[in-house]
């Protein structure tokens, strides 16, 4: 069953049309996993990653929904229904990849006492994607705060490619600064991405109602 939530986020014109209203909605792991070709597309559109990765995506994302703590939101657009953003996170543990990765890279970088002080009590944002016609009105500020808000857990971490992207600047200015830089999940094979922390609860001055 998905809950829904009367969370307008922005009213815009884009290429599409003249004017446009999104909604957001705050997805069981039952309606993700339901949902995720749509997801996995606004990933795609996002993203633009070569197409022959996208299954691998699409299977990692369906192994999160039994991560501890997943939340998902999902962005509407109210006129066509159909999404066009969507963000995802859990609470960080030993033996899930990513947090083990990023738990050797903060251990080799800046001591194991640094790296347990990040990611004993953690948030992972796994996801977060707005598709290209409604990227810079403020969606993903909004997705990000209202996925952080009411977390239990001290920290929120996240990666994204080390480069001066607005995503980069999105998420330094709700709070996140860089924790590694350069880091690379598979040596020699992708780009160079940011590992990013912040404690919670997140800033909102950047946020747009």
């Amino acid at each position: 069953m998905v809950t829904r939530r009367p969370w307008p986020l922005f009213r815009a014109r884009n290429p599409a049309r003249s004017g446009s209203s999104v909604s957001v909605c705050e997805l069981s792991p039952a309606d993700f996993a339901s949902r995720l070709n749509e997801l996995v597309a606004v990933y795609a559109a996002a993203m633009r990653p070569p197409a022959e990765l996208l299954p691998g995506r699409r299977s990692v994302m369906a192994g999160h929904v039994v991560n501890p703590g997943f939340r998902a939101l999902a962005v509407t657009d109210d006129e066509t229904g159909r999404a066009v953003g969507f963000g995802y996170g859990f609470h960080g543990a030993a033996g899930q990849w990513w947090h083990d990765t990023v738990s050797r890279g903060l251990a080799a970088s800046h001591g194991a006492a640094a790296a347990a002080a990040w990611l004993e009590d953690s948030f992972e944002v796994a996801e977060l994607h707005v598709a290209p016609d409604y990227q810079g009105h403020g969606v993903g500020a909004s997705v990000l705060l209202r996925l952080a808000s009411g977390r239990p857990e001290r920290t929120a971490l996240l990666s994204t490619r080390d480069a001066d992207t607005p995503a980069r600047r999105l998420y330094r200015g709700t709070g996140f600064t860089d924790l590694l830089t350069e880091f690379r999940f598979f040596p020699g094979g992708e780009p160079p991405y940011a590992v990013m922390g912040a404690e919670l609860p997140l800033r909102t001055r950047t946020a747009r109602s």
